[in-house]
C-alpha cells in the first residue's frame, strides 16, 4: 500500500488521484468528516479531482454516511479493512490519502481497539457537568495527549464513556495485522500554508459553505451534532444559529484551522519518533516532479 499524508491545504487529494492514476491504483480516504453525504464544501471533498484524463477513479470511505450519525475509530478500521482487500483482490493499488493521522496509524499499525456500546446511565449524570469538569474527570483516567476529546461536551463524554469501559472490564477488541506501505508526506512551508488556507476559507465561503450547513441544519440535524464535527461545521453553525457575528466566525475559524494544520503535522513528526519513515516532497513542486519523486521513493524499501 502507498499512504500519502499531509496538513491541509496541502494539495493531497490531487496527489492522490494523479498516483493513482499512474499505478492503476485506487484511493481510500483517511478523513474523518469526508464520510459523510451533504458535507462537501466544508469538508474539501474535492471529487472532481478523482477524474484524470477523463477517467473517472474509484474513491472509498467518502460518503458513507449521514451527517449526525457518530463514526468511531473502531468503525473505521473495519471498512477499512473491508475496502483493503476488495482492492487487493481486483489486483489494483491501495492508496490511503488523509489528514487524520490517527485514522492513517491506527491501520499501519493495527491499534487493538474495544467496540465500547454507549452507557445511557453514565450519560445522564455527566451530562449536567460543564466542559471543564469533564476534562479533569478524563484527565483522572488517562493524560490528554489527543485535545480534540475535549473540544465539545459530547466528545469528552464519549471519551470518559471509553475510558469507564475499558476500567471496569475485558474489551470485545478486534486485531487486525500491520500494513507495510510506503508513507510519502507533502511538506509546505508555514507561511504557504497559512496563505492557502486562508484563500481555501474565502473560497468556500463564496462557494456556499454557509448554505450547505444551513441546509443540513433545516433537513433535521441538531446544531449540536454539526458543532460536534468542528472546524468549519463548529464555527459555521454557531454563525447560522445567532451565537456569533459573522467577523466572529470568521476570525475564530481561520485561527482554529491554522491550529488544526499545526497540530496534524505535530502529530506527523511524531509518526516519525515512533518508527515510521517518510518521505517528504515539496508541494510547491510541479505535478510532474512530485510524480516522479514518488515513483522512485514507492521503488525502494520505506
Amino acid at each position: 500500500m502507498i499512504t500519502i499524508l499531509g496538513p491541509t491545504a496541502s494539495g493531497k487529494t490531487t496527489f492522490a488521484a494523479q498516483l493513482a492514476y499512474s499505478l492503476n491504483g485506487e484511493v481510500i480516504s483517511a478523513d474523518s468528516r469526508q464520510i459523510y453525504r451533504q458535507m462537501d464544501i466544508g469538508t474539501g471533498k474535492d471529487i472532481a479531482e478523482y477524474t484524470v484524463k477523463e477517467t473517472a477513479l474509484p474513491y472509498h470511505l467518502i460518503d458513507i454516511r449521514e451527517p449526525g450519525e457518530k463514526y468511531t475509530l473502531f468503525d473505521y478500521q473495519h471498512d477499512f479493512h473491508r475496502v483493503y482487500q476488495d482492492i487487493l483482490s481486483r489486483e489494483k493499488t491501495p492508496i490511503l490519502c488523509g489528514g487524520t493521522g490517527l485514522y492513517i496509524e491506527s491501520v499501519l499499525k493495527g491499534y487493538n481497539l474495544p467496540d465500547v456500546p454507549a452507557n445511557p446511565e453514565l450519560r445522564m449524570v455527566l451530562e449536567s457537568k460543564s466542559l471543564d469538569e469533564l476534562t479533569d474527570i478524563l484527565r483522572n483516567y488517562r493524560p490528554l495527549h489527543n485535545i480534540t476529546d475535549t473540544d465539545s461536551k459530547k466528545r469528552a463524554i464519549r471519551a470518559i464513556e471509553i475510558e469507564e469501559f475499558k476500567s471496569k472490564q475485558e474489551s470485545t477488541a478486534t486485531s487486525f495485522p500491520a500494513i507495510e506501505s510506503t508513507i510519502l508526506g507533502l511538506d509546505i512551508g508555514r507561511e504557504l500554508r497559512r496563505k492557502k488556507i486562508t484563500a481555501r476559507l474565502r473560497t468556500r465561503l463564496k462557494e456556499g459553505m454557509i448554505e450547505e450547513i444551513q441546509d443540513i441544519l433545516d433537513s433535521g440535524v441538531s446544531p449540536e451534532d454539526l458543532i460536534y464535527y468542528g472546524l468549519e461545521y463548529k464555527f459555521v453553525t454557531l454563525y447560522a444559529t445567532g451565537k456569533l457575528s459573522y467577523e466572529e466566525m470568521y476570525r475564530q475559524l481561520e485561527i482554529a484551522i491554522h491550529q488544526f494544520a499545526k497540530r496534524q503535522m505535530t502529530w506527523f513528526r511524531g509518526m516519525e519518533r515512533r518508527g515510521f519513515t517518510i518521505h517528504w516532497i515539496d508541494a510547491t513542486l510541479p505535478m510532474e516532479q512530485k510524480l516522479q519523486l514518488a515513483h522512485s521513493f514507492i521503488g525502494k524499501k520505506s
